[in-house]
């Protein structure tokens, strides 16, 4: 049953939550944030809003033909004191990998460009790397929150001081087209896929 309020919210570059917002892609990467408490990344919530963020976004760390998503992320008009939560994603399975060619199969799942997605494989490479396959819904309705300053920096994940209503919850892909996007990255790690 899905929450009908949710108050953590996972930080992500905007060009990627639009990415998994028209289902473009079901997956995350994660090695760790930067002030993480204990420096690797953890599901420690497996529901939460996307928090779309503008740090950090490069358009040659994204594949050619999503380099102009990222240029109309920017364009479009923003307030810097509000941040607008439009999805909700609950995450169905999370993956652990630690072969370099694991994170090469996943080249056709994702927008970036391979280079970015070794070098999240190579960060802390002590640790494996944390394939979240997340299931995104559609708010009911747009809800703007006033930014506050402990919302800042490089941490991962975003305690919201207000409930956010979420409506009716919409899923972005069908649960046969979901399914069908889970087996397609699970068989290109070499996995055993459910039925569709």
């Amino acid at each position: 049953m899905l929450p009908e309020y949710c108050q953590m919210a996972l930080k992500e570059w905007a060009v990627t939550v639009r990415a998994l917002a028209n289902g473009t892609q079901i997956l995350l990467l994660r090695k760790g944030g930067i002030h993480e408490t204990d420096k690797d990344f953890r599901v420690i919530h497996p529901e939460f809003l996307l928090y779309p963020t503008y740090e950090h976004q490069k358009e040659d760390l994204l594949k050619d033909n999503h380099q102009a998503d990222l240029r109309q992320v920017l364009e479009e008009p923003r307030q810097e004191d509000q941040i607008k939560f439009t999805h909700f994603a609950k995450v169905e399975e999370t993956i652990q990998v630690s072969e370099q060619d694991k994170v090469d199969y996943l080249g056709p799942h994702h927008i970036w460009t391979n280079e970015y997605a070794v070098a999240r494989m190579r960060w802390n490479p002590m640790q494996p790397l944390s394939i979240l396959l997340l299931r995104v819904y559609h708010l009911e309705n747009p809800v703007d929150v006033p930014y506050l300053p402990e919302y800042g920096g490089c941490t991962s994940w975003v305690d919201i001081l207000a409930d956010v209503p979420l409506g009716q919850l919409q899923p972005v892909l069908s649960d046969e087209k979901f399914q069908h996007r889970v087996n397609e990255i699970k068989g290109s790690l070499g996995m055993a896929v459910g039925a569709n």
